[in-house]
């Protein structure tokens, strides 16, 4: 009888401890923290995916974001990123006819945006129910720092203050990030996501090019070079145009070729989309801040983390 009563009372303690356990995690946590990191890829006057065969020509972006629960299917979150874009004419597709402008640039920026995520399943749940695998799409807008670079004589010169086209532009855009997402439960506290991102913008000088040619600007060019680069700003046009068919021997502009062209010399791409963007897939953690997540897991209570640890 005793032996029947211990038994009982070891079930009963067993299922309490367990009780006690499940518990412990039937916590909110509508805030989070993340960190990602992945490929980017720019479009625009120096590349288009959409219309040729481009192959891809990735750079990286970092991004850390703080998240909150809003409601049964929604979270909104800050995004802070650090991305690199570029692009070049040599490797374009020769129906573009891209190649003799011989042009590029590269660009490091800083972006904040404000974003709303769309959950498939609830995300208003507790800690430990929450969901396995779930899918959102997302959007919002943001701001990003804009500052393309070209290389000339082995110095990367900002193009911005160059003003190549004589169209001033702004030292921040706006960016509208839209995209999709998958979030996998890796235990209580932390989820593995994977991210697609396409920022779209209000600007065509993400690339420093936007001009189909030079014809409205290149006496300007011209002049701010002076007859042998002893202008007030001779690198203007060094940077405008680099198509081997108007540069001499020395490499220096050919400006009696220029003069006599009447500058129809190509510059932009012609495409309908006039608007520059570009495309971020990331890979990042997630870690749900619940209220017990520095005793548990962080700094864990070693003398009952055979009773309370749960995965």
């Amino acid at each position: 009888m005793k032996k029947i009563i211990f038994i009982f009372f070891a079930i009963f303690l067993s299922i309490e401890g367990y009780s006690q356990s499940f518990y412990r995690y039937r916590f909110d946590a509508p805030w989070s923290v993340s960190a990602s990191v992945g490929p980017t890829q720019y479009f625009g006057e120096l590349y288009s995916l959409w219309k040729y065969n481009e192959g891809i020509q990735p750079d990286w972006n970092a991004n850390v974001a703080i998240r909150r629960t809003v409601g049964t299917y929604i979270r909104l979150r800050g995004d802070f990123t650090y991305y690199q874009i570029s692009g070049q004419d040599p490797p374009a597709d020769p129906r573009s006819l891209r190649q003799p402008r011989n042009l590029h640039f590269r660009a490091r920026n800083w972006e904040a945006t404000g974003i709303a995520e769309f959950h498939i399943k609830p995300v208003k749940v507790y800690n430990i129910t929450r969901s396995f695998f779930n899918l959102y799409g997302f959007a919002g807008v943001g701001v990003s720092s804009n500052n393309p670079k070209a290389e000339l004589n082995r110095n990367w010169v900002d193009l911005r203050p160059l003003q190549l086209e004589n169209n001033p532009y702004e030292k921040h855009i706006i960016v509208f990030p839209t995209g999709i997402g998958m979030k996998y439960k890796l235990n209580v506290y932390t989820d593995l996501t994977v991210e697609m991102n396409y920022r779209w913008t209000l600007t065509d000088y993400m690339d420093d090019i936007s001009a189909f040619n030079i014809k409205e600007f290149y006496v300007d060019l011209v002049n701010d070079y002076g007859v042998n680069g002893d202008g007030p700003r001779p690198d203007r046009l060094r940077l405008a145009i680099r198509n081997p068919n108007f540069i001499k021997e020395n490499g220096e502009p050919d400006v009696d070729r220029i003069l006599n062209n009447g500058g129809r010399i190509r510059r932009g791409s012609g495409l309908t989309e006039r608007y520059d963007g570009f495309l971020s897939f990331n890979i990042g953690l997630e870690i749900y801040l619940a209220p017990d997540i520095w005793d548990n897991w962080i700094f864990r209570n070693r003398v009952n983390e055979k009773s309370f640890r749960f995965w």
